[in-house]
């Protein structure tokens, strides 16, 4: 069957064209003025913006941490990324320290396969080295991983600076890519011990035990053992000032460095974590919040192209998740909710606010991040052969988020009350409308997506 949308205005990462898109099953047939097919049902989407179908890559569904599970699994998590446009997500397959990376692939399968909205795909956690994992990871290529994380923060994550080198020598020998959580552990285990003996255990203490500068350290650190590697790596979720200058200065040497940052690093600040009544635990992630003038210099970095894609960390809880923490704030389980409102985040105060153009915003949040995981040019951009991923935007009105009205299975939103320029009209995924004006017209319609190397 074909699908023509009509009247639109596509927004690619190279330009914007008021333009048709035809659509025949699950692919773009062709994008141009005037089309017309007589066997196609035709959508007018005058007046509205017609964006590539974002990619998140950086969510955490059905994961088990801090003694508890993600809110949203990889239906609810799925379904909450679909309205808010997200037609793929790249979640984080994380066996545990002992377990090999085909149980942790086959497990993160189990939980997704045939139960997600969206397409979806896995980045490999690596939080053990030996020579069991390094003999798996060619068979992790062949089943269409090519991305990695590591940890230089959390001991049941992390594998210290001599196993993150030799790693990123053997991923640059099979052409993959790691993406690296940089925070100083031990420094940060000092700073949550002198704070307890203190008897400071509210929200308030969890960003003094994670200050910025303990971040720029661990990406300094990680860029210097890149360097030496000779290996391009991603920052993931860069917070702040300091650190983009550690980026900065990498690049000045000639490194290849990729960064992403997250929407609340753009548009939240450490303030939130001293409201009252616990209020500051639906806040508690890491690295966590910063300064208002760390958010002026990330949309700043944003428009000047020196950040490559804005995904969410998404990683929810409910309150009576994060209250596991009232007495100890290290209890409080760390991450925030966020797939659902990204897209319409970025457009209101990035495009509507004159920060970015609607093309960066299109770039950042589709074809940067499918180039960068190797999934281009199938998706990331609407041109002729790629799948029929679009997100129909309308610009006009106002709406606001609330906690009432989302699908992500959270009884709080970060962004409660956040006025936004527009709302997204429909989702189309693979040339299928799965969502119309907020509503869900396919809540399993999601398929795995294997992927290649990196094409940034």
């Amino acid at each position: 069957m074909k699908t023509l949308l009509k009247g639109g205005l596509v927004v690619n990462a190279g330009g914007q064209q008021r333009a048709d898109v035809l659509i025949d099953g699950e692919r773009i047939e062709r994008v141009g003025a005037g089309l017309s097919c007589a066997e196609a049902k035709v959508v007018d989407v005058s007046g509205k913006l017609l964006f590539p179908g974002f990619i998140d890559a950086h969510t955490h569904f059905d994961l088990d941490v801090c003694n508890t599970t993600t809110a949203d699994d990889f239906y609810t998590g799925g379904r909450s990324a679909l309205r808010g446009g997200t037609t793929m997500v790249i979640d984080f397959a994380c066996p545990n320290k002992g377990e090999t990376l085909q149980y942790g692939l086959d497990l993160w399968h189990r939980k997704a396969d045939g139960r997600t909205a969206c397409d979806y795909g896995f980045h490999m956690t690596i939080d053990d080295w030996n020579d069991g994992i390094i003999a798996e990871l060619p068979r992790m290529f062949e089943q269409g991983i090519s991305s990695f994380k590591m940890y230089m923060t959390y001991p049941a994550m992390m594998i210290g600076d001599g196993a993150i080198f030799e790693a990123l020598q053997k991923l640059k020998e099979l052409g993959g890519i790691a993406g690296v959580h940089c925070e100083n552990a031990g420094v940060i285990d000092s700073l949550i011990a002198e704070k307890k003996a203190a008897g400071e255990l509210s929200p308030s203490a969890h960003p003094r035990c994670r200050p910025a500068l303990l971040e720029a350290e661990a990406v300094g650190r990680l860029l210097k053992i890149a360097g030496v590697a000779d290996v391009p790596v991603v920052i993931v979720h860069l917070t702040c000032e300091a650190s983009l200058r550690e980026v900065e200065a990498a690049r000045a040497r000639g490194q290849t460095v990729y960064v992403e940052t997250c929407p609340h690093y753009l548009l939240l600040d450490d303030h939130l974590y001293d409201l009252p009544d616990f209020e500051g635990a639906k806040y508690v992630c890491a690295p966590p919040l910063r300064k208002p003038r760390d958010n002026d210099v990330l949309w700043r970095a944003l428009a000047d192209r020196e950040i490559q894609t804005v995904s969410t960390d998404h990683c929810s809880f409910t309150l009576t998740q994060k209250a596991f923490g009232r007495e100890d704030f290290t209890k409080i389980p760390g991450g925030m909710p966020g797939v659902e409102t990204r897209g319409v985040l970025l457009y209101t105060y990035g495009v509507k606010a004159g920060r970015i153009t609607a093309e960066r915003m299109a770039e950042v949040l589709s074809e940067a991040p499918a180039k960068l995981y190797g999934c281009y040019p199938r998706k990331g951009h609407i041109a002729e052969g790629a799948d029929a991923d679009i997100v129909v935007y309308d610009p006009e009105g106002t709406t606001k988020i609330t906690a009432a009205d989302q699908a992500a299975n959270v009884d709080y939103a970060p962004y409660e009350g956040f006025e936004v320029a527009g709302h997204i009209a429909q989702v189309w995924l693979r040339g299928k409308c799965a969502v119309e004006n907020g509503e869900i017209l396919d809540s399993h319609g999601g398929r795995y997506i294997p992927r290649g190397r990196c094409c940034l």
